[in-house]
């Protein structure tokens, strides 16, 4: 089989290329330059070129920043803007890893996209891996179901401790193996905020509020919260923890309240990734990456693009800006924006 091998200089994908290759598929690399961070790329791409020449293959460069940039960065920085809690890695994954990527795999005829994420495919869906604290299919969600067919995921049954203690006996990939994890958010190197503050104004002292509307606190700038976060602000006199409950990003406010108030029983969601043919159906819902699957009924809206989720048990901390995954047991059935 023909197999190009997205690889950044990371574990996970330098083994898949070496697993690849031994299995005796005709392999190719590609790197993504996807944001202006040259020392960044330089380092990588040492790495992938002695990966590349002890397995004797070829690698291509390819530079999506300039897409990167429309679709993914200055989104994430408007959604902040507007107050929400984005999610760019379920994004890039739509339109550039699992969309530029694989028409570029396809125009240089290869018959699949092999990556190192911990993930599965089944039957046109993807489903969970077997290392479940690795699992991956989350950030998957997203990517348009006519791409699922030429994605590969060879770490899909591999737990990460022992991808890495293999890779340690190998002489190749043994300084890989040490190597410490990549960021979550790869043009992220220490905060959100710091790449905020290069386009907007970000500290911008407002007023706490209560439910009621009454100023009880004091903070530093809206965009330095998420819903749920329950420090960074001055409540005056409090005895007990206040939570972000709601975020105003026009008057500059924040509400605060009791994890109670966090609680919520039902939400909706737009721009729906619907991979299964059914207007209404019961799942799982995962409302952030780390969040348990929740029980739940889905009502779709199609002509608006909309849907409405019943929960059968209450979530805590719904953040608009996030992704909802629906899960039919381990296999990726939608996905769709909090609003």
């Amino acid at each position: 089989m023909k197999i190009m091998v997205a690889m950044s200089g990371g574990v996970d994908s330098s083994c898949v290329a070496y697993m690849l290759k031994k299995q005796g598929h005709e392999v190719e690399g590609v790197y993504m330059k996807l944001h202006n961070s040259p020392q960044y790329h330089t380092k990588n791409i040492e790495k992938i070129e002695k990966i590349a020449n002890f397995l004797g293959i070829k690698y291509h460069i390819l530079d999506l920043s300039k897409k990167f940039d429309e679709s993914v960065y200055i989104p994430f920085i408007e959604s902040y803007k507007r107050g929400e809690t984005p999610n760019p890695c379920i994004v890039c994954n739509r339109n550039i890893k699992f969309g530029e990527l694989i028409n570029f795999v396809r125009l240089k005829g290869f018959d699949k996209l092999a990556t190192g994420h911990y993930a599965d495919t089944k039957d046109g869906f993807i489903t969970e891996a077997r290392d479940k604290s690795k699992d991956q299919s989350y950030f998957l969600s997203y990517v348009k179901k006519e791409n699922i067919a030429y994605m590969l995921f060879p770490l899909n049954h591999i737990f990460k401790k022992d991808l890495k203690e293999t890779a340690s006996k190998i002489d190749i990939l043994k300084d890989f193996s040490s190597q410490k994890e990549s960021n979550e958010i790869c043009f992220v190197d220490t905060t959100y905020i710091d790449i905020l503050k290069k386009y907007t104004k970000v500290n911008m002292p407002g007023n706490v509020i209560d439910k009621n509307g009454n100023i009880i606190g004091k903070h530093k700038g809206y965009m330095h919260y998420t819903i749920g976060k329950r420090r960074g602000f001055e409540v005056f006199g409090a005895l007990e923890p206040h939570y972000v409950i709601k975020i105003n990003p026009i008057s500059n406010t924040i509400t605060v309240g009791s994890k109670e108030d966090l609680k919520i029983k039902s939400f909706f969601i737009k721009d729906i990734n619907l991979l299964i043919n059914k207007d209404e159906f019961d799942a799982t819902v995962k409302i952030r990456y780390r969040s348990p699957k929740t029980p739940c009924k889905i009502k779709i809206y199609k002509e608006h693009q909309t849907a409405e989720i019943i929960l059968k048990e209450s979530v805590y901390g719904l953040a608009t800006g996030q992704m909802a995954v629906f899960y039919d047991n381990d296999k990726v059935i939608a996905g769709g924006w909090i609003t």
